[in-house]
């Protein structure tokens, strides 16, 4: 089956899906909404945190956009993953298996998703937060090196998860992995590089360098779709084991 027709066969059910649900629709905007909601917050206290505790407010920013870089794949892989447990529990994957659309087709649509929607919004994310200092192209770099995020997001939901309750008991464990490069921002050692056992670290990485303009942003980008590709790899086999 073409990309068309996988599109034409599960988009309006994924749209249906969403529909039905407030909170997968509050998802898709909840990007944005927290860049928004950043901005207002640092509108309000960032001279008083700088007075008060003589914090930069230049490198302040830095963290916070690569924040919302994180956090905007986690939201959208969420969304998917939500969605492939309600097919799971619906029987929806089942019944795929005897239609024309294979295995890698149906995966290839299911990371597309999450990953384009990573991609387009992750400079409309950061612009509304005001904390970018990026370029729109630089700023799609930063998304294109965290989009990897979103599928891994997606299929840890759906492997691990047994139901939506569990779903949401998983999502805020996930918001664990976003700590490592908070944390690394702090070290300046080499040893920071440590913390890209964390996927989470190596896109967070892109961003700071993208933000220092330095030519080694490449590298990272590179490191941050190897690891990524590894973590995909290792939960579409889980998922593939809990649906089989």
């Amino acid at each position: 089956m073409s990309v068309l027709g996988v599109l034409r066969a599960l988009g309006p059910i994924d749209v249906a899906n969403v529909k039905r649900d407030p909170l997968l629709r509050w998802m898709f905007v909840l990007p944005i909404a927290f860049g928004l909601m950043f901005r207002g917050l640092a509108a309000l206290t960032g001279p008083w945190l700088a007075d008060r505790f003589a914090i930069d407010l230049a490198e302040y920013s830095v963290l916070i956009a690569s924040a919302l870089v994180l956090m905007t794949p986690m939201l959208y892989g969420v969304v998917i993953g939500f969605l492939l447990l309600d097919q799971k529990d619906d029987g929806t994957l089942t019944a795929l298996r005897v239609t024309p659309l294979t295995a890698g087709g149906y995966l290839a649509y299911r990371i597309a998703i999450p990953v384009v929607l990573c991609v387009l919004m992750t400079p409309v994310v950061l612009t509304s937060s005001g904390f970018s200092g990026l370029g729109l192209g630089k700023q799609f770099l930063a998304g294109i090196a965290a989009a990897p995020l979103a599928p891994a997001f997606a299929l840890f939901l759906a492997g691990f998860a047994k139901n939506k309750v569990q779903g949401f008991a998983l999502m805020k464990a996930a918001g664990v992995v976003n700590w490592p490069p908070i944390v690394a921002w702090f070290v300046s050692s080499n040893w920071q590089l440590a913390f890209g056992i964390s996927p989470t670290y190596w896109p967070a990485k892109v961003y700071w360098e993208l933000e220092a303009g330095r030519g080694t942003a490449w590298l990272y980008m590179l490191a941050s779709f190897l690891v990524s590709g590894i973590v995909i790899v290792l939960l579409h086999r889980r998922f593939e084991r809990v649906t089989s």
